[in-house]
C-alpha cells in the first residue's frame, strides 16, 4: 500500500477497530472475556476488504506475519467475516483434537458450502461417523490395492504421450493426469469430451470459496463457482442409475452398493455430494503433491537421481502395494514436498459454543481456521524450515515426530483425508513412472511461485526442461 493510501487510514484506526470489535463479533464478550481468560488479539485490516487482498496475494508469508506479530491465537476481518486464526501445533491440537466438541464443520459452509454441498468435510459428529463409515467399505485394503494396478496402467499411458521439451508447463498436464487416475479409478470411464468441461467446473468450485463478492454477480467468481456446481451435479446424477445397476469395481460404484451390517446405505443425494467432493479432493491434492515433488527434484539433481536409481531396481515388474514400499528415498522426497507444499493449507471450523483456545475466549459462532502450512515451516520444529531436505524424515531423525500436529499434509482429528493412502500411493506411481522415463530440471535462479487463491497451484504453470532418457 502507497504512504498515500497508508496515511488517512491509520489515523482512524483505533476508531474503527473499537467499532468493528463492538458490531461484528457473534457476541460482544470477545473483547471482555470472561473472568481467567485472555482477549484475542488482531486488527480488522482495510474497512470492507479486511486482510483479504493480503491473504490472496501473500499466502503463507501473511500467515507467518500474523503469527510472529500476534502470537499462535489472533483474529482478521477477511471474506466478509471474523476469523480467529489457530496457528502452531498447540493450537491446532485443540481445534482439531476437539474434545470438547466445540469446534464444527460449518465453518466450511460459510466458504464452499454452496459448491460442495454435504460433502465429507462439511459433515459433523454423528452425521459424520455415520457417513465415514459407509465410505470407508470404498477404501479397504484390497479396495486400494485393485485401484492401484489400474492407476499404473493410467499412468503409464498418459505419461507415454508427453512431448518433453523446454518450458514444459508440468502443473496443467499433472492435472489432466491425475483427473484421467480419478475418473477411471472412481468411475471406470473416461471424460472424453466432458473433460475441458469438468475440469472447468472442478477449478471454478474451489476458487469460488474465497470470492471477495460473495453474490452471484455475472462473470464473478461466485458466480461461476454455482454453475461448476450445477455442472457437476448434472453429471453425476446422470451417471447414478447405471452405477446402482452395474457391479463395477469403481468408487462410484462402491458407493452405491454401499452396505453396513446393519442396512445402512447412501441416498441418490449422499452419493452425488460424495462424489463431487472426492473427485476434487483426489486431483487437486494429488496434482498440487505431485507437482511440488517434481519441482523439487528438478532443484535437486542428486535426489531425482537416487529416486531414480530406486524406480529402476524395480523393474517393470507391476506396482503394487508392496513395492511402493520399497522405494524409501521417494517416500522421504515426497513428505518433504508436502511439507514445503502443504495440499491442503488451512482448514475452517466455526465454534457451537463458547470455549477458550490456549486460553483465549472464544464465543459461539466464531470462524476459526488451523494453518497446516504454518505449523510446517516453524522453526522451534523444523531445522531450517525453508529448506529443502528430505532427511528430517529419516528414522534417525524423524523432525515430524516433534509434535502431533507439526507435520499434518492430510489434516488431522477425526476428519483427516479417508483418501490419504490412495492419495499417498497415486503420486509414488506417478513419480515412479516419471523418473524412469524422463529427466528434468529447472533453473538455479528459479522460485516458484504458488498462488495462495484456493488451494496453492503454480501462477505460471511450473516449466521444467524434460527430456526422455
Amino acid at each position: 500500500m502507497s504512504t498515500a493510501l497508508r496515511a488517512p487510514y491509520e489515523v482512524d484506526k483505533n476508531a474503527f477497530d473499537r467499532w468493528l470489535m463492538d458490531r461484528a463479533w457473534p457476541t460482544k464478550d470477545l473483547a471482555a472475556p470472561p473472568a481467567g481468560l485472555k482477549p484475542v488479539p488482531g486488527d480488522p485490516g482495510l474497512p470492507v476488504l479486511g486482510h483479504s487482498l493480503e491473504m490472496l496475494r501473500l499466502g503463507l508469508d501473511y500467515a507467518m506475519k500474523r503469527y510472529e506479530q500476534y502470537g499462535p491465537v489472533s483474529w482478521v476481518r477477511a471474506f466478509g467475516v471474523n476469523v480467529v486464526s489457530a496457528s502452531g501445533p498447540d493450537a491446532t491440537q485443540v481445534v482439531l483434537a476437539n474434545r470438547d466438541k466445540a469446534y464444527s464443520q460449518q465453518g466450511w459452509e460459510y466458504f464452499i458450502g454452496p459448491f460442495f454441498n454435504r460433502g465429507l468435510m462439511l459433515l459433523d459428529f454423528d452425521e459424520h461417523i455415520y457417513h465415514r463409515r459407509l465410505m470407508q467399505l470404498a477404501f479397504t485394503a484390497d479396495r486400494l490395492s485393485a485401484y492401484m494396478t489400474q492407476v499404473g496402467d493410467v499412468v503409464a499411458d498418459s505419461v507415454s504421450a508427453w512431448s518433453p521439451r523446454d518450458g514444459f508447463q508440468v502443473y496443467p498436464a499433472l492435472k489432466q493426469l491425475t483427473l484421467d487416475v480419478a475418473t477411471k479409478i472412481f468411475m471406470a470411464s473416461s471424460l472424453g469430451g466432458d473433460s475441458s468441461r469438468l475440469t472447468k467446473a472442478f477449478v471454478d468450485t474451489v476458487r469460488a470459496g474465497t470470492a471477495l463478492i460473495r453474490l452471484p454477480v455475472p462473470g464473478g467468481r461466485w458466480q461461476a463457482g454455482l454453475t461448476g456446481r450445477k455442472v457437476l451435479e448434472d453429471y453425476f446424477r446422470r451417471g447414478l442409475p447405471a452405477k446402482r445397476a452395474s457391479d463395477s469395481d469403481d468408487l462410484f460404484a462402491a458407493l452405491c452398493h454401499a452396505r453396513t451390517d446393519e442396512g445402512e446405505t447412501f441416498s441418490d443425494d449422499d452419493v452425488v455430494n460424495h462424489m463431487i467432493f472426492l473427485m476434487m479432493a483426489a486431483h487437486d491434492t494429488s496434482t498440487i503433491a505431485t507437482s511440488s515433488l517434481v519441482y523439487y527434484l528438478g532443484k535437486n539433481p542428486e535426489w531425482q537421481s537416487l529416486v531414480r536409481e530406486e524406480s529402476l531396481a524395480l523393474g517393470d515388474e507391476p506396482l503394487t502395494v508392496s513395492t511402493l514400499d520399497r522405494l524409501p528415498a521417494l517416500d522421504l522426497v515426497l513428505k518433504e514436498s508436502m511439507r514445503l507444499v502443504a495440499p491442503v493449507p488451512w482448514m475452517v471450523r466455526k465454534t457451537v459454543k463458547d470455549t477458550d483456545l490456549l486460553g483465549h475466549h472464544l464465543p459461539a459462532g466464531t470462524f476459526v481456521t488451523t494453518l497446516a502450512w504454518i505449523n510446517h515451516m516453524l522453526p522451534e520444529y523444523w531445522t531450517e524450515p525453508n529448506r529443502f531436505d528430505p532427511l528430517r524424515f529419516s528414522e534417525d531423525r524423524r523432525e515430524d515426530k516433534s509434535h502431533r500436529f507439526a507435520y499434518m499434509p492430510f489434516g488431522g482429528g477425526v476428519h483427516k483425508c479417508i483418501g490419504m493412502h490412495f492419495g499417498t500411493q497415486e503420486v509414488k506411481t506417478i513419480a515412479h513412472e516419471l523418473v524412469r522415463r524422463f529427466e528434468w530440471t529447472v533453473p538455479a535462479d528459479y522460485d516458484v511461485r504458488w498462488d495462495p487463491t484456493a488451494l496453492p497451484l503454480p501462477k505460471d504453470g511450473l516449466p521444467i526442461s524434460i527430456k526422455r532418457r
